[in-house]
């Protein structure tokens, strides 16, 4: 036999992604409200916010996030990237997670859909969420890839944050992508480390090109979400 190189092979493997999932305590709906809703129960009703963290963080960064933001009722999970990495702080070093990889990135953004599908699926079998209102909320890395989720399956959310992160570089390309007219709502600084105020521009221009439902806001602020940041996303999910 000849000596043969092939390179890029693949076998599929199953890995565990992990989330942190809250629920909120149950409340008694007044008896007007009661004789409106299904006899399943009127629990089913909750929304359904989905924390995704960037490049470095984790779930419990994101969840801490999201529950500062998040109406009162809402179910939150907030999803950890598959992608484990050490990275270098003033005490040493730590854990973050990243959902990118610089090779074959496609499987990584089908694996994030794939991800945030099944969280949603899994939520709604167990009676857990309304699926009809599941929200994104996204920041840095996560913010593109969460578009790029709400354009691949728009019939799955009812809305989308982004905070300090770019757009789908295919945005105008991709025959994937399907009209959405869910509301999204783009925060971004003025200060960022990673982003100019031109780039950030440029992708809200964009956004809004492409989005009928689109509002977005600039910040004094770095690549960080801010308390008026936070504010301001509140007072968005209370509105839809």
């Amino acid at each position: 036999m000849e000596e043969d190189l092939q390179i890029d092979l693949s076998v599929t493997a199953e890995i565990k992604l992990y989330y942190d999932l809250y629920v909120p305590a149950p409340t008694t709906p007044s008896a007007e409200a009661a004789a409106s809703l299904p006899l399943a129960g009127w629990e089913l009703k909750r929304p359904l916010l989905i924390a995704v963290h960037g490049y470095g963080a984790h779930k419990r960064y994101m969840m801490r996030e999201a529950r500062a933001v998040a109406p009162k009722g809402w179910v939150i999970a907030s999803v950890q990237a598959p992608h484990q990495h050490f990275r270098k702080t003033d005490d040493g070093y730590q854990v973050g997670f990243g959902w990118l990889t610089d090779h074959n990135p496609a499987d990584s953004v089908a694996l994030h859909h794939k991800f945030l599908l099944d969280v949603i699926a899994k939520l709604s079998a167990d009676t857990l969420i309304d699926r009809s209102q599941v929200y994104l909320f996204g920041f840095s890395q996560a913010c593109a890839l969460n578009f790029r989720f709400a354009f691949t399956h728009p019939g799955s959310v009812a809305g989308v944050i982004g905070v300090c992160g770019g757009i789908p570089g295919d945005l105008d390309t991709n025959a994937a992508y399907q009209p959405l007219n869910a509301p999204t709502f783009y925060l971004y600084g003025n200060d960022d480390e990673f982003y100019t105020e031109a780039k950030f521009a440029e992708f809200d221009k964009k956004l809004r090109e492409r989005l009928p439902n689109s509002r977005s806001k600039q910040y004094t602020a770095k690549h960080e979400i801010t308390e008026e940041m936070r504010e301001n996303i509140r007072s968005f999910l209370l509105e839809i």
